[in-house]
């Protein structure tokens, strides 16, 4: 029943790790504080917490599902539903990563045209970016995971920046504290789970991970080493802006960068973009990748045919979106999805998997 992939394809264990959390720092990282004070305000850092914890849950789930033997999420619905049924529930799944993969796109080109290159039309980055993927995507999931590697490297190297816009936080933005109601809090926790959302993947690359049975801490880890990132972010922020300057700042991450003064450049913060597409990377990767997996289990066809299918239809829907408004009214429909794919059905077809599993061992020790 399960998927085999062949040694010489996988990975070790611990590198899940940075898998995970290299999916979970990306361009959400840049703008998700304005979103998550709509609720809770300057106590959604508790939300940031609440959100990190249920997906913690949410992770043990997959793994459940996914372990014993090592299989994927085709192999669980063709065992829920039946393989045709089962292989109909997997396809809508690579609708669900090509509408990550533009997102992500097209927020960082937006950013990009708003902060560097404003002369640049959005087919001519997103040509550019197009080529960089095709080239990653190509040399197969092992260089992926090297690239995983680097990326959160630079990510938590980045976050020591946080120091320059701490040294003019003000103390009273920060109260008065636990002032909101717990309907609140859950709302800025809806908020806050969008920015973890890219571990999800596990449920198709966990088959390439060598003793994964062993080695998920490390999955967990890096959930936690996420929260860790988005709660110190986001209270350096609560900090730094007031609650209305920060309800009308789009990217406040990039805000803060602009503060920062060296010697040798004038505007740290475009060096602090071009690294940040170093980051960004692996959150339209892994998401390509898992389009290209899909097809191949589904339907057998070659992954890098496919890829480039993808691609030109990722070139294609980029551009009708041409401006701030439409770009973002494509986050909140993919955040919505994201959310009620990882909170919602992962907890049911994990009740529905063991529910089925539970009653045909029934009918065998009958």
């Amino acid at each position: 029943m399960h998927c085999a992939v062949k040694e010489n394809y996988k990975i070790s264990g611990f590198l899940v790790f940075f898998l995970i959390h290299s999916t979970q720092t990306g361009i959400g990282m840049l703008s998700f504080q304005r979103q998550i004070i709509e609720g809770a305000g300057q106590d959604s850092w508790i939300a940031v917490i609440i959100a990190g914890l249920c997906l913690h849950i949410v992770l043990w789930m997959m793994v459940k599902i996914l372990n014993n033997p090592s299989k994927d999420i085709i192999d669980v619905h063709r065992y829920c539903f039946g393989r045709f049924l089962g292989n109909a529930v997997s396809l809508l799944l690579i609708g669900y990563f090509f509408i990550i993969a533009l997102t992500v796109l097209l927020a960082y080109i937006n950013i990009l045209q708003v902060w560097i290159f404003p002369a640049l039309k959005t087919w001519e980055l997103s040509l550019a970016l197009l080529i960089i993927l095709y080239y990653l995507i190509t040399g197969g999931f092992r260089v992926l995971t090297g690239f995983c590697f680097f990326s959160v490297l630079l990510s938590t190297g980045l976050m020591f920046s946080l120091y320059f816009p701490l040294q003019h936080g003000q103390l009273n933005y920060f109260f008065p504290i636990f002032n909101h109601s717990f309907s609140d809090l859950l709302k800025s926790s809806q908020s806050s789970s969008v920015v973890f959302l890219g571990f999800e993947s596990l449920l198709l690359y966990f088959p390439f991970l060598k003793s994964p049975q062993t080695n998920i801490k490390w999955a967990h880890f890096a959930l936690l080493f996420s929260t860790i990132k988005y709660l110190a972010l986001l209270i350096v922020t609560l900090l730094y802006f007031s609650q209305g300057h920060l309800s009308r700042t789009l990217w406040p991450t990039l805000e803060m960068m602009k503060i920062i003064e060296v010697p040798f450049l004038e505007r740290f913060e475009y060096l602090f973009i071009f690294i940040w597409l170093m980051i960004i990377i692996p959150t339209v990767c892994i998401p390509l990748w898992c389009c290209t997996r899909l097809t191949k289990r589904l339907f057998a066809l070659k992954p890098k045919l496919f890829l480039v299918v993808v691609l030109a239809f990722l070139f294609i829907a980029a551009q009708p979106f041409n401006d701030q408004t439409k770009i973002y009214a494509l986050s909140r429909f993919t955040s919505q999805i994201g959310i009620y794919f990882v909170i919602a059905y992962i907890p049911l077809l994990f009740v529905l998997y063991f529910a089925i599993k539970k009653m045909k061992g029934k009918r065998l020790a009958q």
